[in-house]
């Protein structure tokens, strides 16, 4: 868990995180769904969208798109990125870069 946090920026899979450990990618596997309740590439997908979410809140809309914020984050797909950020947070990621309820308290 902590190779996948300290490495979602880059362009890692199943291979590169048990290469880490070092363990086979089938002893990654267990050990996720063990203790993790997960696959290893949905904790990816999950620390990668949390981390998109905090870049949106943190940008400025005027110089930062979705797209590009999603492709950075490993989402090749930005309407995919969009349905994954709602269902996860509520707000599409369009309403958290204008800054969305986040910064209602703010000000």
């Amino acid at each position: 868990m902590a190779f996948v946090e300290e490495n979602a920026h880059r362009d890692i899979g199943l291979a590169d995180i048990a290469a880490a450990v070092p363990v086979t990618p089938r002893a990654v596997q267990y050990a996720f769904a063990r203790h993790a309740g997960t696959t290893p590439l949905a904790y990816l997908r999950r620390v990668r969208l949390a981390r998109a979410h905090e870049e949106l809140r943190a940008s400025d809309p005027h110089t930062v798109s979705v797209a590009s914020v999603a492709a950075r984050w490993g989402f090749a797909h930005p309407g995919r990125f969009a349905a994954a950020h709602l269902r996860e947070y509520g707000v599409p990621p369009s309403g958290t870069l204008r800054g969305g309820p986040r910064r209602a308290g703010r000000g």
